[in-house]
């Protein structure tokens, strides 16, 4: 996990190593204060000499200005360095994103990555400032402090000799065991963000079927998990305090009767015995801190390893090392094609699957909900790879190909396609960024989405809100496809993508792909027949396999689960 995340630190090395050079200068000049004030006591102010105090109070006020900017430096360089650090944190990890497949996003959950690219990184930031900064002071705080006693006060110092284990043996017991309960609440933060996440995006939903109060109730259950736990966790932990309290008081009654004794003894002097209370206090304070730190880094840990879990996450589906960046045509094979979403299931999605599209064809898919139909076609573009069997485009395997290059010549447009902050003219051109005004246009004629476009406020510049909710479920669909055609691409996949067109417009627009497109693969997936009766083949898809192809009328003399779902659309629409 360390070396994992390390890497990370890249430009901020340098800073990262100048916190603690600052920290170790201010510890040192700290620990020599409470020594100097001793001298100062007993040779000065004991013997009631002005100019000694003058001189080594006009001393101790420069040294005191010293370790001030050497402490507000070190807090200024590691602060920036820690936040550095983050930002390159969550850098990586969304680069890294981008590479995953289906399959590793169903991994995570996009919750959870969500959860680990700010919470968890938040709290690796904090451990990493504590690390160069807090985490140098205090054992060096520690050791001088030690060091420094056993100068003054041999005898003395045994103090801390004796209740120093017992506070540090205290303190990690305490951390011992309130340890477990952090993975467990970083487990609750991901299932809140989950249940926030569906909330927002799902707002109108829950207000239609006026479902506030049963989303209410999921929030408070996952807030109060994370409460319960952290509740448990911070009794536990709240024992540092009164331990350090009692072990404080311990050593200070300790340090007070036998520095007595010394004094009247003539051992001891008083200054020394005033630095000696200092050097208590700073002991033991730095044992609570060094605890302090120890939880940061306990709760740090936990989200360190989710961290790391996706920087090496190894991408399911990768470029091979010699692609192939040209697709020659839309001819899709599939050869005894299997595939399972899960290794260990023994269901299959897509069994023994034999299929061969030819170029230029226009294919219409059809089957009951959960027959793998969106299955079939993501192998199209590798958005999932066949467990068994190939899927070959244009003569070779869609493992041969660059993956950029496959999926710019395999544009797929889903039922519930996103769109995103920014103008519509800006959503199109993630077709092709390079396209011009008037092929934007043209895409989005054969779409069937200029007329509405110009409708709008400013045109192709009109603002579209998050996930495109000021445009309609018709618009939207329209607009994806629009998106898609920008590509130009030689496989044209459409997912139940005009489902919330009119039959009319997604009539035009059919034509309009098979007059302008003639060379286009087109795959047309509906659950409406209307949809799919004049492609030049149907397949019909059953449990993850294909039942039957053929064209409509031949279908509907053949295929008893066709003529069916025509027969029961046709006397709906009567």
């Amino acid at each position: 996990m360390v070396n994992t995340l390390r890497k990370s630190i890249r430009q901020y090395k340098k800073l990262s190593l100048t916190s603690p050079v600052l920290v170790a200068i201010e510890a040192l000049i700290e620990m020599l204060i409470p020594y100097l004030v001793g001298i100062l006591i007993d040779n000065g102010i004991m013997k009631g000499n002005m100019g000694y105090i003058n001189k080594w109070g006009f001393i101790l006020f420069v040294i005191t200005l010293l370790s001030l900017a050497t402490g507000a430096a070190a807090s200024y360089v590691a602060a920036h360095a820690a936040a550095g650090f983050a930002a390159n944190l969550r850098k990586d990890m969304f680069y890294h994103i981008q590479d995953f497949s289906f399959e590793n996003i169903d991994k995570f959950s996009s919750a959870s990555l969500v959860t680990r690219l700010t919470t968890d990184v938040t709290n690796v930031q904090n451990a990493y400032q504590m690390l160069i900064r807090i985490a140098v002071r205090a054992p060096l705080m520690l050791i001088f402090s030690i060091i420094m006693s056993f100068i003054v006060s041999p005898r003395l110092a045994l103090v801390f000799v004796v209740l120093g284990p017992i506070l540090v043996i205290g303190l990690f017991l305490i951390i011992k065991s309130a340890y477990p309960y952090f993975p467990r609440i970083f487990k609750g933060y991901d299932s809140l963000n989950q249940v926030v996440r569906e909330n927002v995006r799902g707002i109108r939903e829950v207000k239609t079927y006026v479902q506030e109060e049963s989303q209410i109730e999921k929030a408070e259950e996952s807030t109060g998990f994370i409460y319960k736990l952290f509740s448990a966790a911070q009794k536990i932990m709240s024992l540092n305090v009164p331990l350090l309290t009692f072990i404080l008081d311990l050593s200070m009654l300790l340090i007070s009767w036998f520095g007595a004794k010394e004094i009247v003894g003539g051992s001891l002097q008083t200054g020394q015995l005033v630095s000696m209370f200092s050097y208590s206090n700073s002991v033991l304070f730095s044992l609570n801190i060094l605890a302090m730190i120890a939880t940061q880094l306990v709760i740090s840990n936990a989200s360190g390893k989710r961290i790391a879990d996706v920087l090496t996450e190894e991408p399911a589906i990768e470029n091979p090392r010699k692609p192939l960046r040209d697709v020659t045509n839309g001819e899709i094979v599939f050869d005894h094609v299997n595939f399972k979403y899960e290794p260990g299931e023994k269901h299959l999605a897509l069994d023994d699957i034999n299929l061969r599209i030819r170029p230029g064809e226009t294919i219409g898919i059809i089957g009951e909900t959960g027959s793998s139909k969106s299955t079939l076609v993501s192998m199209i573009p590798r958005l999932y790879d066949a467990t068994s069997g190939a899927v070959r485009v244009g003569g070779h395997n869609v493992k041969s190909y660059d993956l950029k290059t496959l999926r710019d010549n395999v544009a797929m447009v889903l039922q519930n396609n996103v769109l995103f902050s920014g103008t519509v003219k800006e959503n199109l051109k993630w077709g092709n960024e390079d396209a011009t005004d008037e092929q934007v246009v043209a895409a989005a004629k054969v779409a069937h989405a200029d007329g509405f476009i110009r409708e709008m406020p400013d045109g192709y510049d009109t603002m579209v809100e998050q996930g495109g909710n000021n445009v309609s479920g018709g618009q939207k669909q329209r607009i994806t496809i629009a998106r898609a055609l920008l590509k130009n691409p030689k496989i044209l996949i459409l997912d139940d993508s005009t489902s919330a067109v009119d039959t009319n417009t997604e009539r035009e627009i059919r034509l309009a792909l098979r007059d302008d497109m003639p060379e286009t693969t087109k795959i047309i997936i509906s659950q409406r027949i209307v949809s799919i009766k004049d492609s030049d083949r149907i397949i019909v898809m059953n449990h993850g396999k294909i039942e039957d192809i053929g064209t409509h009328d031949e279908l509907m003399k053949k295929n008893e689960l066709y003529r069916s779902i025509a027969t029961y659309q046709d006397d709906q629409g009567k």
